[in-house]
């Protein structure tokens, strides 16, 4: 059975410690902010699309290693890829932090898959998956705070 020790894998922990995109983004096209009510993580995702390209994608806010590692590793994931496959991303990771075994070993998760350990502590899912729903929002240009309750 994993521990908690075992989620908190280096990659979680080094991505947590020194996040990557931390930053606004200037002139964005879109941005969005996201809340976790149950553990206080806060976030904001600014997106700046060429076309229909997620050109460059960054973030802020203050969260738990898990909230803020995964909000690394998604702008580093999703720099580059088009709206289409970030959509299908979110998908792909929402089902691999909550224990769906279908896209369990899908090979363009990459870093992500760091993150499967996740679905044996329900409590951190929300930590996981915040700014994967802010990403939506931002894409949406919904201009709403999005909550995880």
């Amino acid at each position: 059975m994993t521990d908690l020790r075992d989620l908190y894998q280096e990659l979680i922990l080094d991505h947590g410690r020194r996040p990557r995109n931390f930053r606004a983004l200037e002139g964005p096209s879109r941005s969005a902010e996201g809340y976790n009510p149950l553990c206080g993580d806060k976030v904001k995702i600014y997106i700046k699309m060429d076309d229909d390209i997620l050109k460059d994608i960054s973030f802020e806010g203050a969260g738990c290693a898990i909230s803020t590692a995964s909000a690394s590793i998604m702008t580093e994931t999703l720099k580059g890829k088009t709206r289409a496959k970030a959509e299908e991303l979110f998908q792909t990771f929402h089902d691999l932090v909550t224990g769906q075994p279908a896209q369990l070993d899908a090979p363009e998760l990459g870093k992500l898959a760091v993150f499967s350990g996740v679905s044996e502590f329900p409590i951190r899912v929300k930590c996981a998956t915040l700014s994967w729903h802010t990403l939506r929002a931002a894409l949406n240009g919904a201009g709403e705070v999005i909550s995880t309750e």
